[in-house]
């Protein structure tokens, strides 16, 4: 079977060598159409990639979030719940023991207040945020210390001011001396023991234990929990076993909570380009099946220009099969060689495009080609010859040998 292949497929190029440029000329549509579609698809993976990687750099996948809904909707009204239930810091203890080292925890609550500083009856606006278990990793210290564990167990009434808290505390002094005096939030003294060097922080913000919050303060602005998960493909398995802690440890109040992540995000984009690739590749399919009906023209006219030989060999003993063979055989071959000069040529476009799309756009775009576009090409010629070869293959089939023999 191998070998008949092989001797078919061998008389196909000799015929195509034979009438190349007629050949050409009738496999020009595929030729067109193949290099619109490979030019089209690397673009579009191209464009995929681009926004995947301007969502990481804006967005960290590697992050779970757990939130409260403190809002649940009722006859198409968002209205407030009454109570809901809400992750405190025994709560961050238990949830980093459950996922190990696989992630790691960070529990925050923000919410506007006034603040004095003692001694001081002037007022000063900022974002308190109740943190655990740490700062985050983007701030680094200008003077004093961070917090530690006994700060959070012993509930002290300690802060860590940014850098614009500092400014607007100390006035015309230096922002070091801030260090041991008191602040008061909600009636409460917390003693500054720490001062940021400017960063990711803009706002005024005054850090403090979350531990060392009243209840009634959590209750106001609910914390949000982020897990910063250390293999961003574990994302997934962390989401998953955070929602059946959540069930575990809150039965009753499960429904309060929103476990998210940034995948969606990704999703989406897949989704939207996925969406163009479809209906791109259906436009430029037109051009494909005008290659294929030239593909179906050439091969009739083979056929015409061949009926003696196709005779000679039924007299001979070739059957049926054997002529559908040989006729299947050139037009796949013609399709995969107006194929494979149409990805040469959509290759040869794609790299024209790029340098003008990047002085057009400044953006650092680049064009994407993958295994999917290879495939997909291959498909299609493998298509080509194969639909739009079988009626000429069946035609020459079914030709009588003793009036092919006599045909002029």
């Amino acid at each position: 079977m191998f070998k008949q292949l092989r001797f078919s497929f061998s008389e196909a190029i000799e015929n195509i060598r034979s009438n190349f440029f007629h050949t050409f000329l009738s496999i020009l549509g595929i030729v067109i159409g193949v290099a619109a579609l490979v030019s089209i698809l690397s673009l579009i993976d191209g464009m995929e990639q681009y926004a995947k990687d301007q969502i990481s750099s804006t967005t960290d996948l590697k992050n779970v979030m757990v939130q409260t809904q403190t809002h649940e909707v009722i006859n198409n009204i968002r209205v407030k719940k009454d109570s809901f239930g809400y992750l405190q810091y025994q709560d961050l203890a238990e949830l980093q023991s459950e996922l190990q080292d696989q992630a790691k925890a960070l529990l925050f609550s923000e919410h506007n207040a006034a603040l004095q500083r003692v001694g001081d009856s002037s007022q000063v606006a900022a974002v308190v945020t109740g943190i655990a278990p740490d700062l985050p990793t983007t701030e680094a210290l200008k003077a004093g210390r961070k917090f530690d564990a006994s700060d959070y167990s012993d509930q002290a009434k300690v802060a860590i001011v940014s850098t614009k808290l500092a400014q607007l505390l100390a006035k015309k002094g230096t922002v070091d001396k801030l260090i041991g005096q008191e602040i008061r939030h909600q009636q409460v003294a917390y003693t500054i023991i720490g001062v940021l060097k400017p960063g990711k922080t803009p706002a005024p913000t005054l850090f403090v234990p979350i531990s060392s919050l009243p209840a009634g303060s959590l209750a106001q602005s609910p914390p949000m929990c982020i897990l910063e998960v250390n293999v961003v493909e574990d994302v997934p398995k962390i989401k998953s076993a955070t929602e059946a802690w959540l069930k575990k440890h809150f039965p009753n109040k499960y429904q309060d909570f929103q476990v998210m992540s940034n995948e969606f995000r990704v999703d989406q984009v897949a989704k939207g380009f996925l969406l163009f690739r479809i209906v791109m590749g259906m436009i430029v399919g037109i051009s494909v099946l005008v290659g294929g009906i030239g593909v179906m023209n050439v091969l009739l006219i083979s056929v015409t220009e061949r009926t003696r030989e196709i005779g000679v060999r039924k007299a001979l003993g070739a059957k049926k099969r054997d002529i559908m063979r040989l006729f299947l055989s050139e037009s796949i071959t013609v399709s995969l060689l107006g194929s494979l000069m149409g990805l040469g040529l959509g290759i040869l476009g794609t790299s024209i495009f790029i340098p003008i799309i990047k002085a057009l756009t400044q953006a650092p775009f680049q064009a994407a080609y993958t295994w999917n576009t290879l495939i997909v090409i291959l498909v299609i010629a493998l298509l080509i010859g194969v639909v739009f070869g079988t009626f000429p293959a069946i035609k020459a089939a079914r030709l009588n040998p003793v009036d092919a023999i006599r045909h002029e």
